[in-house]
């Protein structure tokens, strides 16, 4: 069952990311004046995300527990560069909305996987 937790949480996170990362990269050009972000930035995101939503599709396959608190502290950080980026960019409302929906939901899919993993160790 627990074991169960930790594979959902990080095939939901792969799920996710290979989504997020398809739109931002095929969408940047129509998404940037809507959100009020770069382009360049939707752009790498989008590319950056491909690779990482592979990495942690295989993982949820075999998860291991150092490379499962990698992706838990790479999903922080994505947190709380999201946070920045209202912040710092000034995106427009759309923008706005659009980044801490994504932020809430990464953070919600990490709370999981880190829940997963403390009761993988109980």
């Amino acid at each position: 069952m627990t074991m169960n937790l930790l594979r959902f949480a990080l095939k939901l996170d792969a799920a996710s990311c290979l989504g997020m990362g398809v739109l931002l990269a095929a969408g940047a050009g129509t998404l940037a004046p809507l959100l009020g972000l770069p382009r360049g930035l939707l752009l790498g995101a989008g590319i950056a995300l491909l690779p990482f939503a592979l990495f942690v599709g295989w993982l949820s396959t075999r998860p291991s527990r150092g490379l499962v608190w990698l992706v838990v502290a790479v999903n922080a950080l994505w947190v709380l560069e999201s946070l920045a980026v209202v912040v710092l960019l000034h995106p427009t409302a759309l923008g706005q909305a659009f980044v801490l929906v994504q932020a809430v939901a990464v953070a919600g899919t990490t709370a999981l996987q880190g829940l997963g993993l403390r009761r993988r160790l109980a």
